[in-house]
């Protein structure tokens, strides 16, 4: 740990909150900080070195969903000069657990906010789901159109920063993250999942992933005594690898119509001629474009980036459900989710309905097994754990004891993420206090 903050040390800390994750990483170097963390001891974090006071203060106090973090790792690729981070909400229940996202994050207070609220959505969809899983979450922020090498670089990077962590932290595919990403993370470490079929591991999550939400939709619902999805008007923002899933599910279920938006104009092409006889219409948008969460409709799909859904969307929804499918699409939970309840809008919260990719992967170092019934489970109706009954119990919660959903699923989940688990029992604890002690 380093000495005393002098007053040039103080201002650099106080600037890389607003600086670009690479000029922070310049700077972690230049102050000697190439490798950082954030441990909590009692009720309060400590960090690595004192230079790093500032950044403390922002988690504990400024931060956006810093609730109760164990640790949070930073590191400055050697090669890349990339940002790497990894965050670990939770780890009674088991290594924390959560994909890896590259995105080009304006500036480090953004990185710090989407690793905390990931990390803390990954600790309550993995105990919802009954995994046996702690809460993560792996972040890079690096060039943002990295040629073939430099990209190879970065993941190999990261991989070599997973593996300094010992175990606590086990990677995967996020937004962002291509397979052959993950590939070369898993040339580095053995604590990845979602790796490709050829390498002998599950592949790619998005087919469960959208089956997941749309089962949700279908509980929620039953739930409120709605007959089906059959004849509705279903908005999407967003047709990635997990949109276009959806599509054809819904498609598949005989829903009324589906408006989705596309921010490539290529796959917008291709996608309304693959859709061309079906009651689809794709519109080209732009990332920042909101139009699509205006749209009249049985239910919103936030299915793009988090933090869309706030006090100047929601007063202009138009939309009796919303169901999340990317992560954390309020921009505040505590008071977004009540301003929806308020509305009478009702709100199946993105971590009990988007599970299935983690679901897909959670056994894969235990071997493949087509039509696996440990993920199958997951869908049926009867199962306590299963995504229907899950749903049903947070939205009977939610009625009976006058909460908005999203704090009834909040309840449930924080329940059951301190369980330990039930082989190694606080071993992850004891791995973050080993590496930093």
């Amino acid at each position: 740990m380093s000495g005393p903050q002098t007053a040039e040390t103080r201002k650099a800390m106080e600037r890389l909150l607003d600086l670009p994750p690479l000029a922070v990483a310049e700077e972690l170097r230049r102050l000697g900080n190439a490798r950082a963390w954030w441990v909590r001891r009692g009720a309060r974090l400590q960090a690595s070195h004192d230079s790093l006071l500032e950044i403390t203060d922002f988690l504990e106090e400024g931060a956006d969903g810093a609730r109760g973090h164990e640790a949070i790792f930073l590191a400055v690729g050697p090669e890349s000069g990339g940002l790497f981070g990894a965050f670990l909400h939770a780890t009674s229940r088991g290594q924390a657990q959560g994909g890896l996202r590259r995105w080009p994050y304006p500036d480090l207070t953004t990185f710090l906010q989407d690793g905390l609220r990931l990390s803390w959505a990954m600790s309550r969809k993995n105990a919802l789901a009954g995994l046996w899983w702690g809460g993560g979450k792996g972040l890079i922020a690096g060039p943002e159109d990295p040629g073939d090498a430099t990209r190879r670089i970065l993941y190999r990077e990261y991989g070599d920063f997973v593996s300094s962590l010992g175990g606590c932290y086990v990677t995967a595919e996020d937004a962002g993250t291509r397979p052959d990403d993950i590939a070369a993370v898993f040339e580095r470490t053995r604590f990845v999942t979602c790796i490709p079929s050829g390498y002998g591991g599950a592949g790619n999550p998005a087919p469960a992933t959208a089956l997941g939400v749309v089962c949700g939709m279908e509980a929620a619902f039953e739930a409120q005594g709605l007959e089906s999805l059959a004849g509705r008007r279903i908005a999407m923002q967003g047709l990635g690898n997990v949109g276009t899933e959806m599509v054809d599910l819904l498609l598949a279920r005989g829903v009324g119509s589906v408006v989705a938006s596309e921010i490539s104009a290529t796959r917008c092409g291709e996608l309304a001629e693959r859709w061309r006889s079906a009651p689809v219409e794709v519109r080209l948008s732009r990332p920042e474009d909101t139009d699509l969460l205006l749209e009249p409709c049985d239910v919103l799909v936030p299915n793009a980036l988090g933090g869309v859904i706030g006090p100047e969307i929601i007063p202009r929804l138009q939309t009796r459900m919303i169901c999340g499918a990317a992560n954390n699409p309020l921009v505040r939970e505590d008071r977004d989710g009540a301003a929806l309840a308020e509305r009478g809008i009702t709100y199946v919260p993105d971590f009990v309905v988007n599970r299935m990719g983690i679901v897909a992967v959670a056994n894969e170092q235990y071997g493949r097994l087509e039509n696996d019934p440990a993920i199958a489970r997951h869908l049926d109706p009867e199962w306590e754990d299963g995504i229907p009954a899950v749903t049903r119990r947070l939205l009977e919660l939610a009625r009976d004891a006058g909460i908005p959903p999203v704090e009834a699923a909040n309840r449930l989940a924080e329940n059951r993420w301190n369980e330990p688990h039930p082989i190694f029992p606080g071993r992850s604890q004891a791995i973050i206090q080993a590496l930093t002690s």
